[in-house]
């Protein structure tokens, strides 16, 4: 019994050590960018259109998602999402427009060299995508979707979660943002070897954005811009529900606050990339991955009887918490099984 109580309290304790084992309770707390020096690309005013972007380490941006398709001539990156449950991913709804059979796509998590995954790299299946009802893929307003998968997500030192800001985030006054997405290495042979890259961008005002000069008055109310006026650092074609992070102005925190959803053209001038705002959706988004938020448990009344001297009391645990004590048994027996081979 007293290793019961061990166990239970173990998996009530949470993970020890410099690693998630699973994607309770954590979101954004590791940097998703760890470079923030000047060598990542970032625009100036006084500079030319002529930026670029560079290779990411493994394990830099945790959260990002590669969504793919299989068809008779192979397997293709399609878009990028980001992990934001353990079983679910936020991408846009244009990525899945002509798709007619989801078992036929997959997500990989942790890569960042898709031609080469390695071994911290995760493909799940997709279970399902929901597009949101008022998707209009015209004006790409509500550019949005969800995407379950079939199996839970073991967080990691390379897949860990990506924070969606609730209203309280002041997202207009976040300084120091940026953008990833898969890119063809210059130097692969013989075919294209796609590799994740990330550059340095910064939030535009909207109504700059929807300027006769500009947009002229296409970016909605739901929308972001983000990138430079003069252009040189753009998303672009296989970035669709790519992810734009900006760092918290006073905690150690990322913020997913932007998914990549249209623009004209590329890193063009006065035309920046326009993100779907994630803040925008929050309610969305928990209605479906928080569809039965927890009730506060009522304050049992009191008994008439105690339990007995020396009996353990009868305590009622959350279904979520008894699955983690469980699978935290599984794994000591199988710990002492090993050992005792």
């Amino acid at each position: 019994m007293a290793l019961l109580w061990l166990l239970l309290l173990l998996a009530l304790a949470g993970p020890v050590g410099g690693t998630w084992d699973s994607c309770r309770s954590t979101c954004g707390l590791r940097p998703m960018v760890l470079n923030e020096s000047s060598a990542i690309p970032e625009y100036r005013s006084s500079d030319s259109a002529n930026g670029t972007s560079l290779d990411v380490n493994p394990g830099t941006w945790t959260g990002i998602a590669s969504i793919q398709v299989t068809l008779e001539n192979g397997t293709w990156h399609m878009c990028s999402g980001t992990l934001i449950s353990h079983r679910w991913v936020l991408t846009a709804a244009r990525c899945f427009t002509t798709a007619e059979d989801v078992h036929k796509w997959k997500v990989v998590l942790g890569a960042t060299d898709l031609a080469q995954p390695g071994r911290e790299a995760e493909v799940f299946q997709i279970k399902r995508v929901l597009k949101h009802k008022n998707y209009d893929h015209d004006s790409e307003r509500n550019n949005i979707a969800l995407v379950e998968l079939e199996q839970p997500v073991e967080c990691s030192d390379y897949i860990q979660l990506g924070c969606v800001p609730d209203s309280s985030v002041a997202v207009a006054e976040l300084k120091t943002c940026y953008i990833a997405g898969w890119r063809a290495s210059p130097e692969s042979a013989p075919g294209p070897r796609l590799v994740l890259q990330e550059a340095k961008v910064r939030l535009i005002d909207v109504q700059l954005c929807n300027s006769s000069r500009w947009y002229g008055g296409a970016v909605h109310p739901q929308e972001l811009c983000a990138g430079y006026p003069r252009g040189g650092i753009d998303t672009c074609q296989g970035d669709s529900g790519g992810p734009l992070v900006c760092k918290d102005n006073t905690k150690e925190k990322f913020w997913l606050v932007g998914l990549a959803s249209w623009g004209r053209g590329c890193a063009r001038a006065r035309r920046p990339g326009i993100f779907t705002s994630t803040q925008h959706f929050h309610a969305w988004i928990r209605a479906y991955t928080h569809p039965h938020p927890p009730k506060p448990s009522p304050t049992p009344a009191p008994t008439r009887h105690s339990p007995a001297p020396g009996t353990v009391p009868d305590i009622s645990f959350p279904k979520r918490t008894l699955m983690q004590f469980l699978e935290k048994l599984q794994e000591m027996l199988e710990l002492l099984r090993d050992r005792k081979g």
